[in-house]
């Protein structure tokens, strides 16, 4: 039986089109998670399944109130590892999304005078740490300080050049195409 997504042989084909899905007014990220992302994802719900299997060792062993701990720090747990999984950017036909750990902000294309990328200091995989690097930025209508959609040193982009540029140049062409 063939498992076609095991295979690594898989280009991104250049000549396909910016905006390729049929049902525009769906929220999408315009590109994929990265490993990092994918990573941290899956450790924590590596953790919380040994956290889960605790609550039930636990609950067998009498204590359901300790079972109860446990069962809801898995919970939350899971929460989490979703959570993470879900930053980014996402893009419609309404405007962009960033999702954050603990917020989402949205912005209407029509409120949106310019996507552009720029040189400057990024943070380093979201941590205070930050390094010369490249970010997507969106800048409102009525100025305001312009906000970071993407870095190529976040979690999604880190050692992945290629897919920044993509991802860019995928939100600049919501952009173009929308913000009219």
């Amino acid at each position: 039986m063939p498992l076609p997504f095991l295979t690594a042989d898989r280009t991104f084909e250049t000549d396909d089109v910016a905006l390729p899905f049929a049902d525009h007014d769906l929220w999408r990220r315009p590109y994929r998670p990265g490993p990092w992302r994918v990573g941290a994802g899956a450790v924590t719900l590596l953790l919380a399944s040994f956290v889960m299997i605790a609550a039930m060792v636990i609950a067998v062993a009498g204590a359901l109130s300790g079972a109860a701990v446990c069962l809801a720090v898995g919970g939350g747990l899971i929460v989490f590892a979703l959570r993470v999984l879900r930053i980014g950017t996402w893009v419609s036909r309404h405007g962009v999304r960033r999702v954050g750990l603990l917020s989402t902000s949205t912005v209407q294309w029509s409120r949106v005078s310019e996507v552009r990328t720029a040189q400057q200091p990024v943070r380093y995989l979201g941590l205070p740490r930050t390094v010369q690097g490249q970010a997507l930025l969106l800048i409102r209508e009525g100025g305001g300080e312009p906000l970071p959609l993407l870095t190529d040193h976040s979690a999604d982009f880190l050692g992945r050049v290629e897919a920044f540029d993509r991802a860019a140049d995928t939100v600049e062409a919501w952009a173009s195409e929308y913000r009219a």
